[in-house]
């Protein structure tokens, strides 16, 4: 018999405290590879400190975090991408004079130079239809060019779990329905996604697993899709 295939990402009793407030109490939460993974929750749940952990970030007092199986601890950003955890926050990081291709040159790791950089850029624009100029000056692009961009920087470090931080908060209609056919396409390849959202019907288009926090705690674990906004908006 095949053992079962580990879980992408596995966090067990995560806590955080901070002055005054426990950001996160004993969160429990599991991704499999391939998965869509919704993480529910108003503003102030947890969600944020919670990605913010998981990405390397910001280190949790208590619990621990398996990757693939195995226990990681993961001290900084470049760690998480190097074990093949990315991010796209909901503020972008982008400086505003420089270039598409400058933007994503300076958000990778490796010592890489510019013109491959901007190769890179094209072929991953291409593969996944984000239509993006890597020589534009980010100044000129709109809200969801600049996401493309981020899309693009996280993509160009091939990972195997994408966070994605309120995605959507700034986008037109259209453009949210360019990113779902990006992100239905990573799933299909087999990366998984942690999605914060408080949309329920992006939830339910998107991710077939949900995790819920309410004041730093998991109040429920279900599958959206099976869900309705009331029941959903009860766990």
């Amino acid at each position: 018999m095949h053992s079962p295939e580990p879980a992408r990402l596995s966090l067990s009793n995560i806590t955080k405290r901070y002055p005054g407030v426990v950001a996160n109490r004993s969160v429990s939460l599991s991704v499999r590879p391939g998965e869509a993974h919704a993480v529910l929750g108003e503003n102030g749940a947890g969600k944020s400190t919670l990605m913010k952990i998981i990405y390397g970030s910001v280190k949790p007092d208590e619990g621990e975090i398996q990757y693939n199986g195995q226990v990681v601890h993961i001290r900084n950003p470049q760690q998480a991408r190097a074990l093949g955890i990315s991010m796209v926050f909901q503020h972008f990081s982008l400086f505003d004079t420089l270039s598409v291709a400058e933007n994503v040159w300076l958000g990778l790791d490796k010592s890489l130079k510019l013109a491959e950089v901007t190769s890179r850029i094209s072929l991953k624009a291409a593969e996944y239809g984000l239509d993006i100029d890597p020589s534009r000056p980010v100044h000129t692009l709109s809200v969801g060019e600049m996401q493309r961009v981020e899309i693009i920087r996280a993509l160009l470090t091939e990972p195997q779990l994408l966070i994605l931080d309120e995605p959507t908060s700034v986008l037109t209609p259209q453009a949210v329905d360019k990113l779902f056919v990006v992100l239905k396409k990573l799933v299909s390849q087999g990366c998984s996604l942690l999605y914060i959202s408080h949309k329920l019907h992006e939830i339910r288009e998107l991710c077939t697993a949900c995790t819920v926090l309410r004041a730093g705690q998991v109040t429920g674990v279900c599958d959206p899709r099976e869900e309705s906004n009331a029941s959903l908006s009860r766990l």
